[in-house]
């Protein structure tokens, strides 16, 4: 496809404007290609329109959690009393008229030329031919080379992301199951869910303002995340703390008088700390691959966290093996018999040593010109 050259920059929000209709259903869509599609619409030459691509990711990430905010509130308590079908028909609707507002906006669309030669064909040549120091290759294919170092650069963040990764799943997983034995009432008819996804949205509008840029913004993301999972292992020995004082150890199903908005902080914390470094590491990775690789820098940050998942799930694994087999495992059935408070204290202090890693990686990073010229 090819680039219309006569698009208008205030043409250009069409495509983030449509594609974030489709976004706000249970799960939202972290389509790499889509992703990289809707910030191609920004222009990197104009200084404007580099500053309104770096809000998109922020209100990209906005967008995602609108969609688990209505999937796990508003669709979730349609299925409960209204019926399934109705529950599946609302998110099948709305992202029917999210494809017709992106269909509407095709004419004014940004396309870019496709290379005839695979890029990913091109660099790992190079590759190649940088393991084997061809110096004649170098001589003579300095682009592709300079473009398979652009590549290579990102990793060493990448791989001191991994760790933050595996922290930031803790909401979705221990977090909930901490809430799932608190007294979770607000009135004598309602409960809250034992996961509250959308206390994660107020930090992301409160910090959808312009932030740092780049590795800086990525890094104050990291500094918090610890912060959030210290306050977690805190209320966690206090909740089993109010476990033995009201004798409630060996009752796991028994609801601990202990209100489960004590957890309000550190699922803010860690909403705070996706604000930064997860819309950071949305545009540093975006912006730092290679043009013609924009999609799979996106998939670079995407696989963050899938690895950091695999990681978290290591980690839990191993430590109920070596725990269980030498008393009570720190995973225990029995939440008031389980040590999720000392897997916290452990996760702080593999993100404080991941943050020091990733702080050298950081300091040692030197930016591309497009990023740099964009900023000034």
């Amino acid at each position: 496809m090819w680039r219309r050259r006569g698009s208008s920059g205030l043409h250009t929000p069409s495509c983030p404007s449509g594609l974030g209709l489709r976004v706000p259903v249970p799960g939202g869509t972290r389509s790499r290609s889509v992703q990289a599609f809707a910030a191609d619409q920004f222009d990197q030459t104009d200084p404007k329109e580099s500053i309104a691509r770096s809000a998109f990711f922020n209100w990209w990430c906005f967008a995602i959690y609108c969609g688990v905010l209505v999937g796990f509130v508003v669709i979730s308590y349609v299925q409960d009393n209204l019926g399934w079908v109705l529950g599946f028909a609302i998110p099948c609707m709305v992202m029917l008229f999210g494809l017709l507002v992106f269909l509407l906006g095709t004419r004014t669309y940004r396309f870019y030329p496709l290379e005839e030669e695979s890029p990913f064909a091109r660099i790992g040549k190079t590759l190649v031919a940088l393991a084997e120091a061809d110096a004649e290759r170098h001589r003579s294919d300095v682009g592709d080379v300079e473009e398979a170092e652009r590549l290579l650069r990102l990793f060493p963040t990448w791989a001191t992301c991994l760790i933050y990764a595996a922290v930031s799943s803790q909401p979705s997983t221990l977090f909930t199951k901490q809430a799932s034995t608190l007294d979770r009432s607000i009135s004598s008819n309602f409960q809250v869910p034992p996961a509250p996804p959308p206390l994660s949205l107020p930090s992301t509008i409160a910090f959808s303002c312009p932030q740092p840029e780049g590795t800086q913004r990525i890094g104050i993301g990291m500094v918090i995340s610890p912060v959030s999972i210290v306050v977690a292992a805190l209320v966690e020995t206090k909740r089993l703390r109010t476990a033995r004082e009201f004798g409630l150890v060996d009752l796991p199903e028994a609801t601990i008088p202990m209100s489960v908005w004590w957890l309000v902080p550190q699922y803010v914390l860690a909403g705070v700390s996706d604000a930064f470094s997860v819309t950071g590491l949305q545009e540093f990775f975006y912006d730092q691959a290679p043009d013609a690789l924009r999609s799979l820098g996106v998939a670079l940050y995407l696989s963050i966290f899938g690895v950091g998942s695999f990681i978290d799930g290591f980690l839990i694994s191993a430590i109920n093996k070596i725990t269980g087999g030498v008393g009570e495992s720190w995973f225990s059935n029995n939440l008031n018999r389980a040590h999720l408070d000392y897997f916290y204290w452990l996760l702080a202090g593999l993100g404080v040593l991941q943050f020091l890693l990733y702080l050298h990686c950081a300091q040692a990073y030197v930016y591309t010109k497009k990023y740099t010229a964009a900023l000034t």
